[in-house]
């Protein structure tokens, strides 16, 4: 015989494994260090991605201007500061991705612990009407 409050537990349970708890359950079966590198590494690669799309459109502006200064500029200057510059700009970008998350592995854990408190608890009514 079913109980309200099983019944109660198991929509909630549910809810949650169709919603959020999908996503949380696939973050949640990493390590921290290896959810958080991972995505640091594919942001950084997105960062990369991003600051060519966006040193070509800079190069790409006022392409005629640059052609005629490319005489007059130190070529080895320019080149240095595109690549401080990608440095720059990769460095900001994987702390911020550090820093997010972090927060989203942090907030999938607290959510999964709950999940599991409720499994046990569904598992504890089910033994207690077992023994009846």
């Amino acid at each position: 015989m079913l109980s309200q409050e099983r019944v109660q537990l198991m929509t909630k349970m549910a809810a949650y494994e169709e919603n959020e708890g999908r996503k949380y359950m696939s973050i949640g079966n990493y390590f921290r260090s290896d959810y958080i590198g991972l995505q640091t590494i594919k942001s950084i690669i997105c960062a990369t991605i991003a600051y060519v799309i966006l040193f070509a459109m800079y190069i790409f502006y006022d392409f005629e201007v640059f052609m005629q200064d490319i005489y007059k500029m130190d070529l080895l200057e320019f080149g240095k500061n595109v690549v401080l510059y990608y440095f720059i700009f990769t460095l900001i970008y994987a702390v911020i991705s550090y820093i997010v998350h972090s927060y989203r592995y942090y907030r999938a854990k607290k959510s999964l612990k709950k999940y599991y408190h409720h499994l046990k608890q569904l598992n504890a009514m089910y033994d207690l009407e077992n023994r009846k």
